[in-house]
């Protein structure tokens, strides 16, 4: 009788045992699910406007640029009402036109010259030039870089259409080349020097802040061996910040190959020699009229967009 007792009261301990630790493990798998607790009905209401938004500006957009891309559609004329489906008949005509290859390949060259080497370049040698000036002088330099920044893009366009000028404008005056018209003997190293002035405070901003993380510690450990400031560079900020500048190359990669504004300095040219993509869908969409044709181009040039995108973050986990 008492054997028999025994028995049942291990059995109801081990039960309620086993009961308490299901309802922990429950627990804990709820608490893994949804660490803030707030549901999944909840959860979704909160992102539902982001995605609201996403699908409205983004996502729409896309679909119905493809869309345009395999029909004939323009602008004007017979199909602008009725407009029919070619197929991949635009991708095709893009891919062997030579004036949309050469678009590419001087949108290329701008994101090189502009953005990975003149304001990444630049907005480091800034940060790391600022570090060690008198206060006043970095905040003056600051003011004016910022100042190029937040200037709207039809401002700083004409300011350096007035100081490219070869009628009186303030280069001319300072290099006495009376007469040269820099925008246009000169279109893609002009547009190249005015986005990189145009840009540069952000990478500035960003390296900063970056340089403002690295050990000071480790800048003194390396002083007192002997590393000049070239070794300190290599050896101690630039593994630090790598991963900034990474991301700093992204943001402004994709910034400058979808920048429109070199359209207010040349429109694209003097015959076609500064016609970047945007500018070149512009001209054949909008100006030219043949919209199908230009949205197959945007869709091109979204695709390059995700594959540079791509090659960044790979990098940049790579790195990691």
């Amino acid at each position: 009788m008492t054997a028999t007792m025994d028995r049942k009261d291990g059995k109801d301990r081990k039960d309620r045992h086993d009961g308490r630790v299901r309802r922990d493990r429950g627990t804990r798998r709820v608490e893994s699910i949804d660490a803030a607790g707030l549901g999944r009905a909840r959860a979704a209401g909160l992102v539902a406007p982001a995605l609201i938004l996403v699908l409205a500006f983004l996502v729409v957009p896309a679909v119905w640029t493809v869309y345009l891309g395999v029909t004939d559609y323009r602008l004007t004329g017979i199909q602008a009402a009725n407009p029919e489906l070619v197929g991949l008949d635009n991708f095709r005509a893009a891919l062997v036109d030579p004036d949309f290859r050469n678009s590419l390949w001087l949108t290329l060259l701008f994101v090189l010259g502009s953005a990975i080497v003149g304001q990444t370049v630049a907005g480091f040698a800034l940060a790391w030039t600022l570090r060690t000036v008198p206060k006043l002088v970095r905040s003056a330099v600051e003011t004016l870089v910022l100042l190029a920044w937040i200037l709207p893009s039809s401002i700083v366009a004409f300011l350096w259409v007035a100081y490219l000028s070869g009628d009186g404008g303030t280069l001319n005056a300072l290099l006495r080349t009376t007469g040269t018209e820099w925008l246009l003997e000169h279109p893609m190293g002009s547009i190249i020097v005015f986005n990189t002035w145009r840009g540069t405070a952000f990478s500035m901003l960003l390296f900063s802040a970056a340089l403002g993380a690295v050990p000071p510690s480790q800048l003194e450990s390396a002083r007192l061996a002997g590393a000049g400031a070239f070794a300190q560079l290599r050896d101690v900020v630039l593994p630090h910040i790598r991963g900034h500048v990474l991301t700093n190359t992204l943001l402004i990669s994709l910034w400058t190959f979808n920048d429109f504004s070199p359209y207010l300095l040349t429109a694209g040219g003097p015959n076609h020699a500064s016609e970047t993509l945007p500018v070149f869908i512009y001209n054949k969409a909008l100006y030219g009229g043949q919209l199908g044709y230009g949205s197959a181009i945007s869709f091109i040039m979204l695709v390059i967009n995700l594959v540079i995108a791509l090659f960044y973050v790979r990098l940049l986990r790579e790195r990691r």
